[in-house]
């Protein structure tokens, strides 16, 4: 037993605090007594800090790996949107240099000299380039699209109520929403 001089004297005498760990009338193992280091204030609050500065950490890091993860990911979305551009820039630019020959093939189709071997040609790189997305447009009798129809001639006609393409010289080419070439048309316009 100890006494403590300076702390609760007063009209009742000192106080005296049992720090023993058995109670001597029972024998059972006393709960952490209130003097006892471990008990004190100063060791719990010190854990407490401790482990809400922790937690503090803990949280801060969490919030910074959480950013990481969401700008890498942006990342990847950024890169992947611009290597399809890309992809479909060199494409287009494949494809644009094709037209003149798909323009010779359909002026030999209009005079009836593609035949034989050269037919089978003809028909497979149409082919081909139309599974790789190429859209040919411009036919006769469609309403006229200043963005995607360039007007080569202009007439009046009583036939039509809206402006049509009465005769395509060009025909036009697309992939996806991107226009390659405009299809060059003659307009033909209501008469009123």
């Amino acid at each position: 037993m100890s006494e403590t001089p300076n702390e609760g004297e007063g009209a009742e005498g000192p106080v005296v605090r049992d720090k023993r760990r058995f109670d001597p009338a029972t024998g059972e193992v006393r709960p952490e007594a209130a003097g006892s280091p471990a008990a004190s204030p100063e060791p719990q609050a010190a854990p407490a800090a401790e482990t809400e500065l922790e937690l503090d950490a803990v949280a801060e890091l969490t919030a910074d790996l959480q950013r990481v993860q969401a700008e890498f990911a942006n990342y990847r979305r950024r890169v992947e949107r611009d290597r399809q551009a890309v992809a479909e820039q060199a494409l287009g630019s494949v494809m644009l240099g094709l037209l003149p020959v798909l323009d010779d093939i359909d002026r030999a189709r209009s005079h009836g000299e593609v035949e034989g071997g050269f037919k089978l040609v003809a028909d497979g790189l149409e082919t081909t380039l139309t599974k790789l997305g190429l859209q040919r447009f411009g036919d006769a009798g469609e309403p006229f699209d200043p963005t995607v129809h360039e007007a080569l001639t202009h007439t009046l006609s009583a036939e039509v109520s809206e402006p049509v393409c009465a005769e395509v010289y060009q025909p036009g080419y697309r992939v996806g929403d991107r226009v390659l070439r405009p299809a060059r048309v003659a307009v033909a316009e209501p008469e009123s």
